[in-house]
């Protein structure tokens, strides 16, 4: 907020060519201040900021944009200064670059690296993508057992300096495979002399380079930690992941979840910078799936003509009993859906929902269908409406119908998430627009057999 206050004397300073009191006013400021100024200032000022910021903070304020805010920047520097920031740039976020990048954009960028920094960015690279692999950072602090508290601080002070975070220590063996991760604390709070191997706990938790970034997403919420190891296929210590890599994460997953149970396919980018082509058609495919249902609700109408003629008051209520349907269905796939995203459900968790969702739905159909009969009973005593001379009946109808169909969209939009689970998709897939129209068809269909039942020999 106070980097948005100042950009018109920082846009003063620039115009002026005044990079000393700039540099100066930059100089105090955390990184993440810096970068949300500069996505408030137009490119060729964005680029002029960056060429007095000291070379280390320079990379720090990079890695706080975004990719495209990169690629832009990226084209507006000299070769010198892009060789620097990427240099600089922790390994990391440097691969959520890349990764983003043309193939031969990245590949002039990887030469620009030092030998050492271009080893790193290769391999990262080389794992599969979605993988804790490319989330990982090299640069982390490894000790062995058999040293002292000493000997660790000593170590800590020569290298801790490129270390992501000194939060915690990672003790291995001599192969380099991981035995144990300790806080920093415990050895803050140790006598000098103390060994390692005298107060590890012998317990600690690892992710494995191939798991997917969900898998460390739930990883980081089951054991609340702010890094976690990244072990290969032998246990060898060859990275962390911190936290802020899964904020990152958790954004994007959660971003792609609200989307496809928008009724859509996930955008995959920005959407202020995604193509208008592109979006249609990640729009359309959905749109025409839901049109093509909606078409099973005209069908279904069609077996029921005849008693519409008879009894046209029913047609009044169709959007009645349809859209609770829906609202009910939707209700339940986003509270499964979410509930499994956070690890809270299993696919053997299956029966437990529907327990709990077939009373929810009865409790609900219940509700809304006992307001349907004393509405419709309100208005023929208020002679608001004349509903005719079965009007009770009709009551009745609607109200047994709304807890029929509200217990049906509650059921299915509960058990879609796992049916698309079981069978391997994405339960984000079963989006409440989705649902909703497969419950309009249904609903219609309970809607007037109810009506057959309630009504043969007065109306029907």
């Amino acid at each position: 907020m106070v980097g948005k206050i100042l950009v018109p004397e920082i846009k003063g300073l620039i115009d002026t060519r005044n990079f000393a009191a700039l540099r100066e006013m930059f100089r105090e400021w955390p990184p993440a201040d810096v970068a949300e100024v500069i996505l408030d200032m137009d490119e060729d000022d964005q680029v002029i900021i960056f060429r007095i910021l000291p070379s280390a903070l320079a990379a720090d304020v990079f890695e706080y944009l975004d990719v495209e805010a990169q690629q832009k920047l990226l084209r507006g520097m000299a070769h010198e200064q892009v060789v620097g920031i990427l240099n600089e740039m922790s390994p990391d976020d440097r691969t959520a670059l890349l990764e983003e990048l043309p193939s031969a954009a990245a590949r002039q960028l990887i030469k620009l690296l030092t030998p050492e920094e271009r080893q790193v960015a290769q391999s990262l690279l080389g794992y599969p993508e979605g993988s804790v692999g490319r989330l990982m950072t090299p640069d982390f602090i490894a000790i062995h057992e058999d040293w002292t508290v000493k000997d660790v601080l000593d170590h800590v002070r020569e290298f801790g300096h490129d270390s992501e975070t000194l939060n915690i220590i990672y003790v291995v063996d001599e192969r380099g495979k991981l035995i144990d991760d300790l806080r920093m604390r415990e050895f803050l709070l140790r006598p000098l002399d103390a060994r390692v191997s005298d107060f590890r706990d012998h317990t600690f938790t690892a992710l494995k380079v191939n798991d997917s970034q969900h898998e460390a997403l739930n990883a980081f919420r089951k054991y609340d930690r702010a890094a976690l190891p990244v072990v290969d296929s032998n246990g060898v210590l060859v990275g962390i992941v911190t936290g802020d890599d899964m904020l990152d994460v958790a954004e994007e997953e959660a971003t792609e979840d609200i989307q496809k149970i928008g009724g859509m396919e996930a955008l995959d980018e920005p959407y202020t910078t995604i193509p208008l082509l592109r979006m249609v058609k990640k729009r359309a495919t959905w749109l025409i799936i839901l049109f093509l249902g909606e078409m099973l609700t005209a069908t279904a109408m069609q077996g029921y003509n005849g008693e519409i003629e008879k009894a046209a008051i029913l047609a009044m209520f169709l959007p009645l009993i349809i859209s609770s349907g829906g609202n009910s269905g939707s209700q339940a796939t986003t509270l499964v859906i979410r509930a499994m995203a956070l690890g809270e459900l299993r696919l053997r968790d299956w029966w437990r929902v529907v327990r709990k969702e077939l009373l929810s739905g009865l409790s609900l159909g219940l509700i809304l269908g006992t307001i349907g009969f004393f509405r419709i009973s309100l208005w023929q005593y208020l002679h608001i409406f004349d509903y005719g001379q079965y009007h009770w009946l009709v009551a009745v109808t609607v109200g047994a119908a709304l807890v029929g169909v509200v217990l049906w969209g509650t059921i299915s939009g509960a058990m879609l998430p796992f049916l698309l689970r079981r069978l391997g998709l994405d339960p984000a897939t079963s989006s409440a627009p989705f649902v909703a129209t497969l419950v309009d068809v249904t609903g219609l269909i309970i809607y007037f057999n109810v009506a057959l039942f309630i009504l043969r020999g007065t109306l029907l």
